[in-house]
């Protein structure tokens, strides 16, 4: 995985991706739309599209914030269950639960030690939270034990442009306007490090290698809007 020294590591990430989740949790959903254009609405919904579960089917959205996956599995006639690192991000998605917007069960949890017994899960989603695990395979293999045979996944992650004209104006967006934006309405050292943290990110190809090492097939990698986002998802071998 790719290093940066100016970016925590271990238990020092957990404690940072907790402290500013916590923090930036009140206008995290506002942030999302604005910055994306609401883009990253389009991107969840193909996301719940893919995991081509039947309607009841158990998912858990891992790193469910403030319950935008949730609810559109819920909207698409699936049993979500959240799981979140941050309270602040629970505590925000109440707001969703007083409207009747949001019915899942959202439960403080570490993705990489899910409270779940095995083969618990018909799939398994996560929202832009990759690079924020301390050990992305340890999560993989956390994935592999919580779905059952013949389950899904399915998991956004930003990216970088293949083409190098909108790599150049998605760089500059995501380095200097994404900080400033967040720090005029939330919180400037957050949005400063999250386009840093894309360095936890591994080359595509051995990412996808982890995940089809812990035991899932059909293994696929697409990236959207034009390569700011990409999406992978996976069936657990029977």
């Amino acid at each position: 995985m790719s290093s940066d020294s100016a970016l925590p590591q271990g238990k020092e990430k957990v404690a940072a991706i907790r402290s500013m989740f916590d923090a930036i949790a009140p206008r995290y959903d506002l942030l999302n739309r604005l910055l994306t254009f609401g883009m990253d609405k389009r991107w969840r919904r193909r996301s719940v599209r893919m995991l081509g579960l039947p309607t009841g089917a158990r998912v858990f959205d891992l790193a469910c914030g403030t319950g935008d996956l949730c609810r559109d599995l819920e909207a698409a006639g699936l049993s979500p269950v959240g799981f979140d690192l941050s309270a602040g991000m629970l505590h925000a998605a109440r707001k969703y639960r007083a409207t009747g917007k949001l019915h899942a069960p959202m439960v403080l949890g570490d993705a990489l030690c899910l409270p779940v017994p095995a083969e618990s899960a018909d799939g398994i989603t996560c929202g832009f939270a990759l690079r924020n695990v301390v050990n992305l395979d340890g999560l993989f293999a956390e994935l592999a034990r919580v779905v059952r045979p013949g389950g899904r996944v399915s998991l956004l992650e930003v990216a970088e442009p293949s083409n190098p004209v909108m790599r150049l104006g998605h760089g500059m967006y995501f380095g200097k306007v994404i900080p400033l934006i967040g720090g005029l309405l939330s919180d400037r050292t957050a949005y400063e490090y999250l386009p840093k943290s894309v360095a936890y990110m591994p080359p595509t190809e051995e990412m996808l290698g982890l995940l089809a090492g812990h035991g899932f097939d059909a293994v696929n990698h697409e990236l959207l809007s034009g390569g700011i986002a990409q999406l992978i998802t996976a069936t657990r071998e029977l």
